[in-house]
């Protein structure tokens, strides 16, 4: 339970700083191009779910991980969109969050104790 716990406070870590992020880009009427999306979208998902990472008490190691499943799918899509093999900048955001949610869990299974145990908090 411990570890479904994690994985869940992870998610609504990333999902506040997104809406958080976006919401006021969107309210102050930014527009941004495909690769900055991509970058700030990621940027405010690992942020506050490496800030709340820190502050349950876990190391910069797994922190560091799991701020690399948010990047690999966010430097795929990158990679998708200059090679001219996805042009649309809705399809590249769905294959960019699509692809973070199993790399969180692998991240996660690679220190499965670490994320089976209660932290601080």
């Amino acid at each position: 339970m411990t570890f479904f716990r994690h994985y869940l406070e992870m998610v609504l870590a990333m999902l506040l700083g997104m809406g958080v992020v976006m919401g006021a880009l969107g309210a102050a009427d930014v527009e941004l191009g495909v690769e900055a999306e991509l970058l700030v979208m990621a940027t405010s998902m690992t942020v506050p779910m490496v800030a709340w990472m820190r502050y349950r008490g876990h190391g910069w190691a797994p922190s560091a991980e799991m701020a690399g499943a948010m990047f690999v799918p966010t430097a795929a899509a990158l990679l998708l969109y200059w090679a001219g093999a996805v042009e649309d900048e809705h399809a590249l955001l769905m294959i960019q969050h699509i692809a973070m949610f199993p790399l969180m869990l692998v991240a996660m299974l690679l220190r499965r104790d670490e994320y089976s145990h209660v932290t601080a908090a």
